[in-house]
């Protein structure tokens, strides 16, 4: 006859008592489906008092939408319901890694004039800024879709989504429609950029035309085919100015690491430059490149030392 010894049949009645524990189930559910503990569900009702919103719950996610019903939007001559893709959502799930609450990542529906001060909030307020692009043509008014992300705590993180949404509801209250162009003036109709100026705040040789000047700076990155590209293959950030030396505008395109964008970013609209696309340009490239594009307007050697200070927060080549 075998004997247990008393001591082992304890532990192992323990163990097997602490696994069922840790395993609920879900009435009506099948065997064996699991669901989180209460310390893993997020209470959607304190959500939607941070976000607004009414909170819909699926498992571990807790999703608030917003319909941008305040201004009518035209896709090719039809007026477009928010039901067809005109809806801000965001979606909080519990965070994987110790200490960190939730995480958080959701579209945004903005306006032009929306863009650059919501993104502003949700950096300040620590939220990831990840896409920014359009999703229809002939558009009216013109529609953009900022996509966001993060982690941290719900408070932290619903506080710094319901600023955004705040944003939103003032620049409408100020104007129902939004705006046509940026409130920046008028530009000199004759080019008069003074290159070498711009020369010794960058570093590089630009090039000049018209009056105008621009610089392109590259960096190196493996194409899918295996292929070194770089520079001349279009993995660069470049700026090119026009107008004058008192009253210039600079537009142009940055290269940037998934783990630099964030930063080029808040560099960026500390700086008052404008945002106006975060998209990529290849597929399958190693280090991943992300290209964002911008405008700004002011004096051109502040406007040319914002970027450069954006720019030195990536590893381009300095040669």
């Amino acid at each position: 006859m075998i004997r247990f010894k008393p001591t082992l049949f304890v532990i192992a009645f323990v163990l097997l008592a602490g696994c069922g524990a840790r395993k609920q189930t879900v009435q009506g559910a099948p065997a064996g489906t699991s669901v989180p503990s209460s310390q893993t569900i997020l209470d959607p009702n304190r959500i939607a008092a941070l976000v607004g919103g009414k909170p819909e719950q699926a498992g571990k996610s807790v999703k608030v939408s917003f319909p941008r019903s305040d201004v009518a939007v035209e896709v090719d001559g039809w007026t477009m319901p928010p039901f067809m893709g005109l809806t801000s959502w965001v979606t909080f799930v519990p965070g994987e890694k110790a200490g960190i609450e939730a995480m958080v990542m959701g579209d945004l529906v903005l306006f032009e004039d929306e863009v650059n001060p919501v993104m502003s909030v949700l950096l300040n307020g620590g939220v990831e800024v990840t896409a920014l692009h359009n999703h229809f043509f002939f558009d009216k008014p013109k529609v953009f879709f900022m996509h966001v992300g993060g982690e941290g705590s719900v408070e932290k993180l619903g506080t710094s989504i319901k600023a955004a949404f705040d944003v939103e509801e003032t620049l409408r209250a100020k104007a129902a429609q939004p705006a046509a162009r940026f409130d920046s003036g008028t530009l000199p109709s004759t080019n008069t950029i003074d290159a070498a100026k711009l020369d010794a705040i960058f570093g590089v040789k630009g090039t000049s035309k018209d009056g105008m000047y621009k610089a392109v700076m590259g960096r190196k990155s493996t194409a899918s085919c295996g292929c070194s590209v770089g520079k001349a293959e279009g993995v660069n950030t470049w700026a090119a100015f026009a107008g004058g030396d008192d009253n210039a505008v600079v537009d142009g395109d940055f290269a940037v690491t998934e783990s630099e964008l964030q930063a080029v970013l808040k560099a960026l609209r500390s700086s008052g430059i404008n945002v106006v696309a975060i998209h990529h340009h290849m597929t399958g490239e190693s280090p991943r490149i992300l290209f964002l594009h911008y405008w700004g307007r002011g004096r051109a050697s502040d406007l040319a030392g914002a970027v450069k200070k954006a720019l030195d927060l990536t590893a381009w080549e300095r040669t």
